[in-house]
């Protein structure tokens, strides 16, 4: 990650400075909120797509910032709003903002995220970015839906799963990737290449958060939290689908009834573990790894490729 950060440490670092413009608010409630999300954020992966796929075609721009500046807004708003849904006290170590600030505030401060960052580029003209990343909140809302319309039946299938998670969470790195890509290029079916690596990165993202379930309490993410909160990841529906249907009704009355009982719990972990799921969902996220490799290899092999192809491993390698 070190190495990437130096690649691109001078756009990253004037990005910061123009990110924090963007959060500024005349109201003194506001701008306190905003002060705090700014300090807590996190590894600020999404405006490093942005800034890697931008130089991918050229030098970085202030279209490119301000894509940057869009991606990372529309991400702290469903950051914001997803802590609200799922009651959430903490994010990223730290108080959340409707832990701090209670519900009502806590939507608003999403909401205002939102508009700033749909003022930043209707007012600088960027109606294709601004096309891009509302795709992608509208793709993020209804995955979300998705899921919480399956997780009462527990009826996800792969097929399913993969639908969500392209909507959920590969959505929003691809229309980066493709932002980024447009602000320095202007060529639509460029950007709609970088946006498929987006999506294929974005997938192996996804399935590495899920595969922390079944790990350590290393990780920054507690075991079992998945289940606990009845989301049927991809170690699961493969463990599902090859069980005999006393394990398949055992393991479903577990997750639907007993899923606050560490003991339980634990037990499902290990019915995915010996069931090859792991085993399974890591040879997926490896697949999508190389489809998003494979796009890479279609463009020039330079310092900004490498970079792009660290960034991507890290999704995969990481260990938080």
């Amino acid at each position: 990650m070190e190495e990437i950060r130096q690649l691109i440490g001078m756009e990253l670092r004037e990005f910061e400075v123009k990110f924090a413009g963007a959060m500024k608010s005349n109201i003194l409630l506001l701008d306190r909120i905003m002060h705090y999300i700014v300090k807590r954020k996190g590894k600020q992966i999404r405006p490093m797509f942005v800034f890697l796929s931008a130089r991918l075609f050229g030098p970085v721009n202030e279209s490119s910032y301000r894509a940057a500046a869009l991606v990372e807004l529309l991400h702290t708003a469903t950051l914001v709003h997803d802590d609200v849904v799922d009651e959430s006290m903490e994010r990223r170590g730290f108080f959340s903002i409707n832990a701090l600030w209670k519900n009502k505030i806590a939507v608003l401060v999403g909401d205002y995220l939102l508009s700033k960052g749909l003022l930043l580029s209707l007012e600088n003209n960027d109606f294709e970015i601004l096309k891009l990343l509302s795709n992608a909140v509208r793709q993020m809302s209804e995955g979300e839906l998705l899921q919480i319309e399956k997780t009462r039946k527990l009826d996800i299938g792969e097929a399913v799963y993969f639908e969500i998670i392209r909507s959920k969470t590969a959505s929003l790195l691809a229309s980066a990737c493709a932002a980024g890509a447009y602000s320095t290029c202007g060529e639509k079916e460029q950007a709609g290449l970088m946006r498929e690596f987006g999506e294929k990165t974005g997938v192996a993202f996804q399935i590495k958060d899920d595969l922390f379930d079944y790990g350590n309490n290393q990780i920054g993410k507690p075991t079992g939290m998945d289940i606990r909160e009845k989301k049927m990841t991809l170690p699961l529906i493969y463990t599902l689908s090859r069980a005999d249907p006393p394990t398949r009704r055992r393991i479903i009355h577990i997750v639907k009834n007993q899923n606050r009982d560490k003991a339980r719990v634990a037990e499902v972990i290990q019915y995915v573990k010996e069931a090859g799921g792991i085993r399974y969902a890591e040879e997926k996220m490896l697949q999508y790894r190389e489809a998003a490799f494979g796009i890479l290899r279609g463009f020039p092999d330079n310092e900004i490729r490498k970079g792009l192809e660290s960034l991507v491993n890290f999704t995969t390698d990481r260990s938080y």
